[in-house]
């Protein structure tokens, strides 16, 4: 199965590789009109039988490939996984018609992408993600960026992909907890867009847990369609790809905190997002309404998150309430002194508003996410 879709007249693809349908990923290179030179930065921690199935493909097709191994954790999107891989680049004499092959999470996807974007402007870039919040979501969209400072995606650019490679195989092996980590991108799409996405979740729900490839191919497709409908005419996140951040006011904000706290990643992206999800569906409607049910409900049922662990919160609660305060204030996405976040009072009704009430800010941080 291949999705296809356009940006400024520009084809891109996702491409749905069932298993020995690897060699879809050497077809669509060659098809580029690329040069056949290939970068193929890929993280230490996937499975390496899968790594060398695809470098064997590559070589078939008479491809030459240079491998960078590196770490795909939160501390490797840095400016030094950034220079090491622009450093290759230049060393073997990358060209604009070169490939960048990314394999691995959205780290490394990100990181992969905005060094093929700064590369002699543009060198051609491809995307194999390898973890469910990836997949659904971090691969397909053109975001590229570093952390910096502690900010988030404080550098980066915008950068389409030409082609993402969602595969069998790969999907299989992603451990339970990823898999799950990536439910919450679906839901988020699902309420502000697409309720046949929550549908599909709630009447499929065995068969994704159990991996059938047919129905995750078919829930990671829906919810591509409904973020290709979002950005392809809001490149720049001026209007309505704002609303792809529902949820990710609080949730950044909830991350910032515990690793600074906890000097560790105690949470996932993706769960971080569900719980900010259900904080700015609260913060919106001063209370728990019928969408803030759906939404906690379908987390609960898929085993994730709904405020933080406990035994995070132990000992730490008014440490976490002034962390998280914080730092929801220095969201990049805010144009005046107010942060931004994405309202949701009405199912496929997003708005986007500032935080104005900061005493029922502190209430919702207190009430949902430290569950008090």
């Amino acid at each position: 199965m291949i999705t296809k879709y356009k940006i400024n007249n520009s084809e891109h693809s996702i491409t749905f590789c069932k298993k020995n349908n690897l060699n879809l990923i050497s077809n669509a290179i060659l098809k580029s009109q690329s040069d056949r030179n290939i970068l193929f930065v890929y993280d230490r921690n996937v499975d390496k039988s899968l790594v060398n199935e695809i470098v064997g493909e590559l070589k078939i097709t008479g491809c030459n490939i240079h491998l960078l191994e590196c770490s795909g954790n939160k501390k490797n999107k840095s400016e030094k996984l950034l220079f090491k891989i622009l450093d290759m680049l230049i060393k073997f004499k990358f060209t604009k018609r070169s490939v960048v092959l990314s394999f691995g999470g959205g780290v490394l996807g990100d990181v992969a992408a905005l060094a093929s974007c700064l590369y002699l402007r543009g060198t051609y870039y491809f995307c194999i993600p390898t973890t469910m919040t990836s997949i659904v979501d971090s691969s397909l969209g053109g975001k590229t960026a570093i952390n910096y400072k502690g900010l988030i995606n404080a550098i980066g650019s915008y950068y389409h992909p030409t082609n993402v490679f969602i595969i069998e195989n790969v999907i299989k092996k992603i451990p339970k907890r990823e898999f799950l980590a990536g439910i919450p991108e679906i839901i988020k799409c699902g309420v502000i867009d697409n309720y046949k996405i929550i549908k599909y979740l709630k009447n499929n729900s065995k068969a994704i847990l159990s991996r059938r490839i047919k129905n995750v191919f078919e829930l990671c497709n829906l919810t591509l369609l409904s973020k290709i409908k979002h950005f392809k005419d809001d490149i720049y996140e001026k209007n309505q790809r704002l609303y792809l951040n529902f949820g990710h006011t609080f949730a950044h904000a909830v991350e910032m905190a515990t690793e600074k706290i906890f000097k560790d990643e105690k949470l996932r992206h993706g769960e971080a997002v569900g719980i900010g999800m259900l904080s700015e569906i609260f913060y919106a409607n001063r209370k728990k309404s019928k969408i803030y049910n759906v939404v906690f409900n379908l987390l609960r049922d898929f085993g994730l998150p709904t405020s933080l662990d406990k035994n995070l919160i132990k000992k730490n609660n008014t440490k976490l309430q002034n962390e998280i305060y914080h730092f929801i204030f220095l969201d990049k996405k805010k144009i005046s002194k107010n942060p931004r976040y994405i309202s949701l009072k009405k199912l496929g009704r997003p708005s986007i508003q500032e935080i104005k009430d900061f005493d029922f800010l502190n209430d919702t941080i207190s009430k949902i996410i430290l569950d008090r």
